[in-house]
Formats: C-alpha cells, sequence, structure tokens
C-alpha cells in the first residue's frame, strides 16, 4: 500500500491555516507573564498576544490579540486560542476574528474563554486563518 501526502502553498486569495501542536514548553505565539511572543512567519506571524489572563469577576480567560496584516491583500483573520494551566492542560479556548484588515494595518481583537478558571493560565495561538476580504 502507498500513500502520498501533498502540500500545497496558497495564494492571498485561499484560506492560509497555519496549525500547531499543543507543547509542554513555551513556545512562539504562547504568552505568559515572563515571557514574549516570537516571530513567526505566515499568517501565524501576524498575530501576537499582548495580554493573557483570568478576569478576577467573572473567572473567565481572555487573550489579547494584536494583528498585523503583513500580506498584499486586505484581509480577514480567525484566531484560535486555548488556555492552559502550568502542567500544559487544556482548560478552556476560545476564538476571535477581525475583518477587512488593509496591508500594513493594525487590528485588535480578544479571544474571551467561556469557562471559569481558577488557576493561572498560559495563552496558546493554536490555529490562524488568513483570506483576502
Amino acid at each position: 500500500m502507498v500513500v502520498a501526502v501533498f502540500a500545497v502553498a496558497g495564494g492571498d486569495d485561499e484560506p492560509d491555516r497555519t496549525p500547531t501542536s499543543p507543547a509542554t514548553q513555551p513556545t512562539a505565539g504562547e504568552m505568559t507573564a515572563s515571557r514574549q511572543p516570537q516571530e513567526e512567519s505566515g499568517p501565524r506571524g501576524d498575530v501576537k498576544i499582548t495580554a493573557c489572563e483570568v478576569d478576577p469577576v467573572t473567572k473567565w480567560a481572555d487573550a489579547k490579540l494584536l494583528i498585523t496584516n503583513r500580506s498584499g491583500k486586505a484581509s480577514n483573520y480567525i484566531v484560535q486560542v486555548e488556555f492552559v494551566d502550568a502542567s500544559g492542560r487544556r482548560l478552556s479556548e476560545a476564538t476571535a476574528a477581525t475583518s477587512n484588515v488593509a496591508p500594513g494595518q493594525r487590528s485588535e481583537a480578544t479571544a474571551q474563554g467561556l469557562e471559569q478558571i481558577t488557576t493561572k493560565v498560559t495563552c496558546r495561538i493554536t490555529d490562524v486563518t488568513r483570506f483576502a476580504s
């Protein structure tokens, strides 16, 4: 039996998805109180976590995101974030979206979890989809 796997890079007219697998050590795209995110290429590199916290009243985690369109076309973004505890266990997840971001333009968005969390969390970007507006 032969199994073939093909990877095709799409242009700005097609969705550009950049998934990542969970890790136990902080990686690019994560933010904790003591670590800043690192640069990445593609749509994933367009998104930075600027804050990661659990609201003291609602106990819901949220990740503040800064999205900078580094492509050549106005684009829409869908960003998926997970909230994990110190052991790397996923506690919640959330999605943020923004649309019609011009080339070079920045947009702020918030990925808001809906489960109550009573411990410190780390925010991780798990998927970024960018497609032309």
